[in-house]
């Protein structure tokens, strides 16, 4: 674990002083507590300090770039082989209260409802010490448009961006990805318009006396995907192989065509891929569009479509692994550096499993977790270590209280005293 934090090490430090221990702490604290939050790391990560560990997190001005910077070196030399995909995604974090950085109430995947969240988009609005040049409302598909751009200038090497229909339903981000020539793959919600010849939009000329038509328009109708589907033969279906699951091969049914997308405004359509998906034995389809390559096979199209499904594993190994929606900071930078340093220990639980892929195929993020809580050392030996481990959270949250009381001018209860 030291061997993979070195090469981040400058990037917690400064001219005057470094916070590098500090983030060692956190990262080992990620791994060895129940709940990844800062009091239950100080209560178990041997050598490490409360109040050291929460200032290099929420006030510190450590370089969370220079962090996203390192991690791409690691990302393009462990998976920058071909065949790369960079998938965006979204993940939602219930918070209860309304002081956190972006809360607001709106929906979270996670829950399946709308609800008190903070919403981060991954490849999170102006609350909680959000600094003012961060403080100008963005969409998550302006948000992942950026991501994109970023990465490509920071060197990240990746063959096909690939999305779900929350972003696949916006034309322009897929057409601004088409003028960066980025290959992409989106999903598509199940009404895309779609035109089976060139729609070739006109602006009509003027007849009679009305006013000029500035619109353009086309003579070809459009469909919608899931007319087209319904009425295509079953030989136009090949069922393919996905991936080998834990509870056997993943398979599924797909059909490919060529079809032009518009969106009601730019001089010209679009010549795609329309990629149908089915599931064995069921009735719902999912539909992409791609603008890869005209001779791409069948087999490409599908193994991008099927990337999505590992950013749905790397949020659970983030989350269940790493903590990473166990924080307890409310402000900008807090929230950004707990993010940072959960990629940089999910980026070590990822080179583990690579290294052990060929003798220890079902290696998995937890059973690491399990080794390094076994290995490294914890504050926690012996019953008087537990006894003190109590008595000093207990200490921290009366001082916590004394400071709310004392500020709305009263006294501490008696009952908050005493000892373990």
């Amino acid at each position: 674990m030291d061997t993979h934090f070195s090469p981040y090490i400058p990037c917690f430090e400064s001219a005057t002083r470094s916070v590098a221990d500090a983030a060692k702490d956190y990262l080992r604290g990620l791994y060895q507590s129940s709940r990844a939050n800062i009091e239950r790391m100080a209560d178990v990560v041997a050598g490490s300090h409360y109040q050291r560990v929460h200032h290099m997190l929420s006030e510190s001005s450590w370089s969370r770039a220079d962090v996203r910077r390192q991690l791409v070196v690691d990302a393009n030399a462990h998976f920058g082989r071909g065949g790369t995909a960079f998938v965006i995604d979204e993940s939602g974090f219930a918070k209860k209260g309304e002081h956190s950085a972006g809360v607001a109430r709106q929906w979270n995947g996670r829950l399946g409802k709308t609800d008190n969240s903070q919403v981060g988009v991954f490849a999170a609005i102006t609350r909680g010490g959000v600094p003012e040049s961060a403080q100008t409302f963005r969409t998550k598909g302006e948000m992942a448009l950026e991501m994109v751009l970023r990465a490509r200038r920071n060197g990240l090497q990746f063959d096909w961006v690939a999305f779900d229909g929350g972003y696949g339903q916006l034309p322009w981000l897929l057409n601004a990805l088409d003028d960066e020539r980025e290959v992409f793959l989106a999903e598509v919600h199940s009404d895309q318009a779609i035109y089976l010849s060139d729609p070739a939009p006109v602006v009509p000329e003027r007849t009679g006396q009305g006013r000029a038509p500035n619109r353009r328009v086309s003579e070809v109708a459009p469909q919608v995907v899931s007319d087209w589907a319904a009425v295509q033969p079953a030989k136009a279906w090949r069922r393919m192989k996905l991936r080998d699951g834990e509870k056997g091969e993943v398979v599924a049914e797909f059909m490919k065509a060529r079809v032009f997308v518009w969106d009601g405004k730019s001089p010209a359509g679009r010549h795609w891929h329309l990629l149908v998906r089915r599931e064995i034995g069921g009735e719902k389809l999912k539909f992409c569009l791609s603008n890869a390559k005209t001779g791409v096979s069948l087999r490409q199209l599908v193994t991008m479509q099927a990337s999505r499904h590992f950013v749905e594993r790397a949020f659970e190994d983030a989350k269940s692994a790493c903590g990473m929606a166990d924080y307890q900071v409310r402000g900008w930078n807090g929230w950004h550096h707990h993010m940072a340093l959960v990629m940089v220990a999910l980026m070590f639980l990822a080179k583990e499993r690579i290294a052990g892929s060929d003798t220890h195929r079902l290696l998995s993020c937890q059973d690491i977790i399990e080794i390094l809580r076994h290995k490294l050392p914890s504050k926690i030996q012996s019953d008087e270590d537990l006894v003190m481990s109590i008595a000093s959270r207990h200490q921290r949250r009366r001082q916590a209280a004394s400071s709310q009381y004392q500020k709305q001018g009263l006294t501490l209860p008696a009952s908050f005293g005493g000892e373990i």
